[in-house]
């Protein structure tokens, strides 16, 4: 059997930045050890998000010519929402500029305080969209997402008995619908089964309950049950798709992960009501319903985007890279997530790292041991995104600590990855000599890792 090779050829190149580990203690330093804070041109290889750092094709550039910039009834927004309908099945499409914007506006519709909104492990900016409503969320993914060196082909889907017990405790009157991200960004970038989706479809109709996908990386969901669920390996990507979103009542997108454009999101819906609500929030916060933050070219690359995201050529060229960056870890002992997700590879800090402290952020120690070693960036999937409970203010410490490493759409090469493997076996290495990590110095009330200012705390490598 001849080798995998990537179905495009590359056309446009731009520079990447070696640098000194002189250099990268300085800037990182300088960044108060917070790995968004750092210049693009002290990174090396950037693997903190898949959020809009993809490569678009010759196609979605061509697109870019034909955009429509009228402020009002632009040709370029029918045409996304075509897109979006046909893929999707929902009839009403509101553009966002992107998907916590997508939430904000969804969010203010139908959040309140007092609200109770289970899901699966809901993201970052999710859950501070529904706590800064004072409302909670509350994860209901199954256990075995917790377990990294568990096999589980579907670790993003919902336990349905965790479901019941939130209902049961808090009574569906607290709760505005259920939330069910695809694939599961905070388990490891894990899919969402069908047949899970029809469980927790079946359930919502029991208490009369809308069903919202979060749906950022809907494509790659559809892709593993495709390849991994029993009954669709010889159906399309978009039949899957149109199956998958006929089991929710709406949706919101980044559409910077599928849709393979650096900018823009939108919300889709099938009810009018909540749709003519939401139009008075999206016309306050993002732009006119037409355009909502996005300007007429980038609608129009992502009307073309969202359609190369859903074939599987694409996917399989995809995805694959990112397995084989998680078999060479995984060849040479480092202990990730496992099934490989979609468009990451997380890596287990808690057991990288045993020895250094919980209380001083295991996964940020290992992502900032990374960089230093290699000029790679990736990202802390642990206590600092977990933030603080809103209530006590203390630290919430996830039954997870991981450092994400996230691969950009068509960016990267094989050697980039093998390269992402060796800095990371080098400090695997080394592990048992780091025993402490840091503290912090500055933490915003919501969402802190964003802009958190740490401190090294004396006995770190």
């Amino acid at each position: 059997m001849l080798p995998y090779a990537e179905p495009y050829k590359i056309k446009m190149i731009e520079p990447m930045y070696p640098s000194t580990r002189d250099d990268r203690e300085q800037w990182i330093k300088d960044a108060r050890y917070n790995l968004f804070n750092l210049k693009s041109h002290q990174v090396f290889i950037d693997l903190l998000t898949d959020s809009g750092t993809g490569a678009m094709s010759q196609e979605q550039w061509s697109a870019l010519m034909s955009g429509d910039e009228s402020y009002a009834g632009s040709k370029s927004f029918e045409q996304l929402r075509e897109t979006i309908t046909s893929l999707t099945g929902f009839p009403y499409v509101l553009p966002t500029h992107q998907g916590r914007a997508a939430e904000n506006v969804l969010f203010s519709v139908l959040v309140k305080e007092g609200n109770v909104i289970p899901g699966n492990a809901h993201f970052d900016t999710t859950k501070g969209h529904i706590e800064f409503r004072k409302a909670n969320a509350f994860d209901c993914t199954i256990d075995e997402a917790s377990d990294t060196s568990v096999y589980h082909p579907f670790k993003g889907n919902l336990d349905i008995g965790k479901l019941e017990n939130v209902f049961q405790v808090y009574g569906k009157e607290r709760i505005p619908f259920i939330i069910v991200t695809i694939t599961c960004n905070s388990t490891g970038g894990q899919p969402v089964s069908m047949e899970n989706m029809k469980a927790v479809r079946e359930f919502a109709d029991k208490y009369g309950i809308p069903v919202i996908f979060d749906a950022a990386r809907f494509a790659e969901n559809a892709y593993f049950i495709k390849t991994r669920e029993k009954g669709h390996k010889d159906r399309s990507v978009r039949e899957i798709v149109k199956e998958m979103f006929s089991l929710a009542d709406g949706m919101t997108m980044s559409s910077k992960k599928d849709g393979i454009v650096n900018m823009g999101g939108f919300i889709a819906l099938n009810s009018k009501a909540i749709f003519r609500e939401a139009t008075t929030y999206n016309i306050m916060f993002e732009g006119y319903i037409t355009y909502g933050g996005m300007s007429g070219r980038d609608m129009a690359a992502l009307a073309r985007g969202l359609k190369e995201a859903t074939t599987f050529a694409y996917l399989e060229s995809r995805i694959k890279q990112v397995h084989y960056l998680g078999e060479v870890l995984r060849e040479n002992g480092i202990p990730v997530q496992e099934p490989f997700g979609g468009h990451a590879i997380f890596v287990d800090a808690g057991r990288f790292l045993p020895r250094v402290p919980k209380e001083e952020f295991i996964a940020q120690t290992l992502a900032l041991e990374l960089y230093l070693e290699s000029g790679v960036r990736a990202v802390e999937i642990g206590t600092l995104l977990a933030d603080r409970n809103p209530e006590t203010r203390e630290n919430r410490y996830p039954k997870l600590e991981m450092v994400r490493l996230t691969i950009p759409r068509r960016v990267y090469t094989r050697n980039h990855m093998d390269y992402v493997a060796a800095a990371m076996q080098h400090i695997y290495q080394r592990q048992d000599t780091i025993t402490s990590g840091y503290k912090i110095r500055y933490e915003a009330p919501i969402m802190r890792h964003f802009t958190v200012e740490l401190e090294k705390i004396p006995g770190s490598v």
